[in-house]
């Protein structure tokens, strides 16, 4: 029977020879493969800006199907589509831009503990005044490094402290 090749793309398989190989690295259907696997890593943003500059497709605005499908060089998205597109790719850019803020560099975990122990001790004597530049920086950052805060679904063990720390019940009959 010979080898076969095998196209991941197109998930079919035919006999493995230059001309057969050729033929189907060349074709459309292939190519409209490979641009669909590749489309579906693409980001939101890059989606949407395509999606912007399309028009809208009408027949599939007429009868809700195209012959075209994926392939269409028009747009089949509707105004709410786009807006959820357009809201997932701001998300998208707020995730990436937090992650670079939550990196620092230059801030070690001693600077971050000094920081939080100032903090602290300005929180525990509440009559006296914090200055203007510590009140300022205490809402630029939390006591609680932003990393710790994204992830979902901690359980309450691992959860960080409400701001102003535990309520403690002082119970003086122990037994």
């Amino acid at each position: 029977m010979g080898k076969r090749y095998y196209c991941d793309y197109c998930d079919r398989s035919f006999q493995d020879n230059m001309h057969n190989r050729k033929k189907h690295l060349n074709g459309v259907q292939h190519h409209r493969a490979k641009k669909a696997w590749y489309d579906y890593f693409r980001d939101s943003s890059a989606i949407l800006c395509d999606e912007q500059t399309k028009k809208p497709c009408r027949k599939f605005l007429q009868k809700g199907i195209c012959d075209f499908g994926p392939n269409c060089r028009f747009s089949h998205m509707s105004e709410e589509d786009l807006f959820i597109l357009k809201r997932q790719a701001e998300d998208e850019r707020r995730h990436r831009e937090d992650y670079v803020d939550r990196k620092m560099p230059g801030r070690s975990i001693e600077e971050w503990l000094s920081r939080r122990g100032k903090k602290q001790t300005a929180v525990g004597s509440k009559g006296d005044l914090k200055d203007k530049d510590d009140s300022e920086e205490g809402q630029e950052e939390s006591d609680v490094p932003q990393h710790l805060l994204s992830i979902p679904d901690l359980p309450p063990s691992l959860l960080p402290p409400p701001p102003g720390g535990w309520r403690v019940k002082v119970n003086t009959e122990w037994g």
